[in-house]
């Protein structure tokens, strides 16, 4: 089982906003095969609290303008690791410090890396 092209279209958009907002060292991780309500984590890290909530405030807005529905969001008070949980994508925004800690992409090793178009790129289409 593979991510569906929806949850790439998504990870897209919210990779796009990511990186308007200065979330750096992107990755997102195919995870339909374990998981089997979720197909595309992505991971993004920011510099301080208050770059994490801007990141994710604008992830969260560009997924909701292309008419995606936010089913939970986690961390928002803190700061430090927000979940925005989208159904088919969800997105980890983290501070530097605990993506270092928790390691997700250590946690999820053997799940495939899923590509993400550059922003100039995206954009021009």
């Amino acid at each position: 089982m593979t991510a569906t092209d929806q949850a790439r279209e998504m990870l897209q958009v919210a990779a796009a906003a990511a990186q308007a907002k200065g979330g750096e060292d992107l990755v997102a991780l195919d995870v339909s095969e374990p998981l089997p309500l979720v197909d595309v984590f992505l991971i993004v890290s920011g510099r301080s609290e208050r770059n994490v909530a801007a990141i994710a405030d604008e992830i969260e807005e560009k997924l909701l303008e292309a008419g995606h529905k936010r089913l939970r969001r986690e961390g928002r008070q803190e700061a430090r690791w927000i979940l925005l949980d989208f159904g088919d994508l969800v997105a980890h925004v983290f501070h530097e410090q605990e993506r270092t800690y928790y390691g997700l992409e250590r946690l999820w090793k053997d799940c495939p890396v899923v590509a993400i178009e550059p922003v100039a790129a995206a954009a021009a289409e």
